[in-house]
């Protein structure tokens, strides 16, 4: 991908806003981070830093391979789990201080924020991945509406932040308190006895063995709401209840970040409708990928209950990432917002060749057997993951070029465009 002159332009025009609200970021993890970031030396640049928190994380779902490779729900060690927990609070703190160390280094730039959110695109795929494995969920729908919903939030939170130029964290965040969340979730799974099997247990359990009395009012409040199966406050499984918090607080996010772009707008005076149309390309491609999966109800190879689901998760999540990359090079070079991209392509045919039996009455090209589906799910994967590292490379090339600022080392271009570091030039190009 070439990166226009005028992007360029766009670019050299860039400065970074943000607003935290949150109190456990300003008064607990803030000073926590301020100090974490006094023992990484000056040497090491931001995106590194950035890069090795992800790691921690891609080891994280190296450990659920080694031990559960099919995604079959296996209870695992709990110092699995332990190591979940470690990794992903590592990997906020890291993703916490890169912007430190950028001001430490004088390395802050917009491509600081296109790596530290495309780190954070890939991030939260994975943590998908490993939560709903925590949480007992594994091979489900369950799995599949978790990561639509937590890719909707992270997408909301790009496209509001394209709309208003700012990076809004509300009061209760996904980045602070929603990776805290999950971490707790990891904890309890280690320690409790029954591991993930104390997920499918009712969530109000301890309450009503504590309380017997407050039975009469659950039942009262079942009739009133109508409640039926697992759905009754007595009987829903706390991992059911997990996923509907979820589902609440994206619909929130939704609703808080278009109320950021409605001020934004009427304050520039802009149309206040048009950036809805922002949301057509996610939730376009998100129905796609949905609509492939549901190919199994109607005769099509089985995916959701299979150990192609984390693949196909795999896949979803890379070309997600694109996507949002793509979104946030838009925002960082004042380019207008992009609609589609060739993933949303691939993921149609995709679609259209798992549902073709029951849609055209003709057996799929690429996913007639489970054998041939095994290689063409598996293949979308990678090629979703080369597509991106594609992408990834190339920009960072050109903003480097463009900037003279490096990306994974301290250096920048002296006045004769020569690489700088530590005070000795180095004449070989980024």
């Amino acid at each position: 991908m070439r990166i226009t002159k005028k992007q360029l332009a766009g670019l050299d025009q860039y400065k970074y806003s943000g607003v935290d609200k949150s109190v456990l970021s300003k008064h607990v993890l803030g000073p926590f981070w301020t100090w974490l970031v006094t023992l990484f030396p000056k040497t090491l640049a931001p995106n590194t830093i950035t890069f090795l928190g992800l790691c921690f994380v891609i080891t994280n779902v190296g450990t659920l391979l080694y031990f559960d490779i099919g995604y079959e729900g296996k209870v695992l060690p709990s110092w699995v789990y332990l190591s979940w927990a470690i990794g992903l609070f590592a990997y906020q703190s890291m993703d916490a201080i890169d912007g430190k160390q950028a001001r430490r280094t004088g390395m802050a730039s917009a491509l600081g924020e296109m790596f530290d959110h495309g780190c954070d695109a890939i991030n939260t795929t994975l943590e998908v991945i490993l939560c709903a494995h925590a949480l007992g969920l594994n091979r489900s729908w369950w799995t599949v509406a978790s990561q639509a919903a937590s890719l909707c939030n992270f997408y909301a939170s790009t496209w509001e932040e394209y709309h208003t130029g700012t990076l809004y964290l509300s009061a209760f965040s996904g980045p602070v308190e929603g990776i805290l969340m999950i971490c707790v979730i990891y904890l309890i799974t280690a320690f409790h006895p029954s591991g993930p099997g104390f997920w499918s247990t009712p969530i109000l359990t301890p309450l009503i063995k504590a309380f017997p009395q407050s039975l009469d009012l659950i039942y009262q409040i079942n009739e009133t709401l109508g409640l039926k199966g697992y759905w009754k406050l007595d009987k829903l499984p706390a991992n059911v209840a997990f996923m509907t918090f979820g589902a609440v607080g994206t619909v929130g996010n939704i609703v808080t970040s278009y109320s950021n772009v409605i001020q934004a707008r009427l304050k520039a005076g802009k149309p206040i409708l048009s950036p809805l149309l922002g949301y057509l390309p996610f939730f376009t491609h998100t129905l796609i990928l949905v609509t492939w999966l549901h190919a199994e109800l109607r005769g099509g190879v089985s995916l959701v209950h299979d150990a192609r689901l984390l693949p196909f998760i795999g896949y979803w999540g890379m070309a997600f990432s694109y996507q949002v990359s793509q979104l946030i090079l838009a925002h960082v070079t004042k380019s207008p917002f992009p609609f589609w991209n060739g993933m949303m392509v691939y993921s149609l045919f995709g679609m259209l060749d798992a549902n073709s039996l029951w849609w055209f009455g003709r057996e799929p090209l690429v996913q007639a057997s489970p054998v041939a589906a095994n290689v063409f799910i598996s293949m979308s994967f990678f090629v979703a993951l080369f597509n991106y590292i594609r992408f990834a490379r190339e920009v960072i090339w050109q903003i480097t070029e463009h900037t003279g600022i490096a990306c994974f080392t301290v250096r920048h271009k002296d006045a004769n465009g020569q690489w700088v570091q530590n005070g000795v030039p180095d004449k070989k190009a980024q």
